[in-house]
């Protein structure tokens, strides 16, 4: 797989662990489904924003993993809050499990989520052949 990140001076620069766009070309596609803080072993939800948000990258990884790869062939992440106060906790645990450079990123704002989460991911991933 070749991964190239854009960037551009004429829109604004990351602020936060994403890059502006991801150009991949040469590898498999995979699509890993909403994650929420449920815990596999007791699928039961983990409490707090927080421990949700760790809960949610640890079963991103676990299925990313399964499929083959890692978090670092994530190539598109979207991120759904149900307060949107919590993006700077986001940025700041996704910079414990992502490394640069960061995937392509949405971060959006939602009514509710199932069993009660306060975060969901999902993501397209990428892996070389």
């Amino acid at each position: 797989m070749n991964k190239q990140i854009i960037q551009t001076a004429d829109a604004p620069q990351a602020i936060g662990t994403y890059s502006q766009a991801v150009r991949v070309s040469g590898g498999e596609t995979v699509y890993l489904s909403g994650q929420i803080g449920l815990d596999p072993a007791t699928m039961q939800m983990v409490e707090g924003i927080e421990s949700q948000i760790v809960r949610v990258i640890l079963n991103m990884k676990a299925v990313a993993t399964a499929s083959g790869g890692s978090l670092g062939d994530i190539v598109k992440l979207n991120v759904y809050l149900t307060d949107l106060a919590h993006f700077a906790k986001v940025n700041e645990i996704m910079s414990h499990h992502f490394s640069q450079p960061y995937p392509a990123r949405a971060a959006i704002g939602v009514a509710s989520l199932p069993r009660g989460a306060l975060v969901e991911m999902d993501a397209v991933m990428v892996m070389s052949k």
